[in-house]
């Protein structure tokens, strides 16, 4: 069976590509199963910069093809920061999702509701040669300033469906998994990870 490599460390977002990803017919191996402990600077200047240098990476070290991905939360009345920041939002050392959100919330003050966001996720698929294919992904909605639900990671327990009346962490995985960012991305990204391992 061949395989490809999921290039991240996040359990959260290897939960959600394992799911994407289960009806292909390859066994999906992280940098965990196969030992490997890198940090990855993400240095670039766009979402795309940041999943190729992720993607290329580890398809040069493993010899497989490789999904990465990078994503972000943007607010409108934040001029749609924190965008590719996201992870690096708060700048306290060793940060954590709560701090993260908890430092968002501190930045809209001031700012009247509803606080319009969306969800960006771009997807980079590799070859082990180098050459990249990328697909992205979008979902609408806004910020509050309660935390609900326990699903998902992140900036989810802030993020509102209005339309659905639920947070993305008060979505079950099969919800999430037609609705969000990177499950679009993701999708996107099938039939080229099809075509790379035929």
């Amino acid at each position: 069976m061949p395989k490809i490599c999921l290039a991240s460390y996040n359990q959260g977002k290897l939960k959600e590509f394992k799911d994407l990803l289960k009806g292909l017919k390859l066994e999906l191996v992280t940098p965990i199963d196969l030992d490997l402990s890198m940090d990855v600077p993400e240095v670039g200047s766009s979402y795309a910069d940041n999943a190729a240098i992720k993607a290329r990476t580890f398809a040069h070290i493993t010899g497989l093809v490789t999904l990465a991905d990078d994503s972000g939360l943007e607010v409108e009345a934040l001029d749609n920061a924190p965008g590719i920041f996201s992870a690096r939002f708060n700048p306290k050392p060793g940060a954590s999702d709560a701090d993260r959100r908890e430092y968002l919330l501190e930045q809209l003050k001031g700012y009247s509701q509803p606080w319009k966001a969306r969800f960006h996720c771009t997807v980079a698929v590799a070859e082990p040669e180098g050459k990249l294919y990328f697909t992205q992904g979008f979902c609408e909605g806004e910020i509050i300033a309660e935390e609900r639900g326990t699903h998902g990671f992140g900036y989810d327990p802030i993020f509102l469906f209005p339309e659905l009346g639920q947070t993305m962490a008060e979505l079950l995985m099969d919800k999430k998994n037609q609705i969000s960012h990177r499950s679009i991305a993701v999708r996107k990204a099938i039939p080229i990870i099809r075509r790379l391992i035929d």
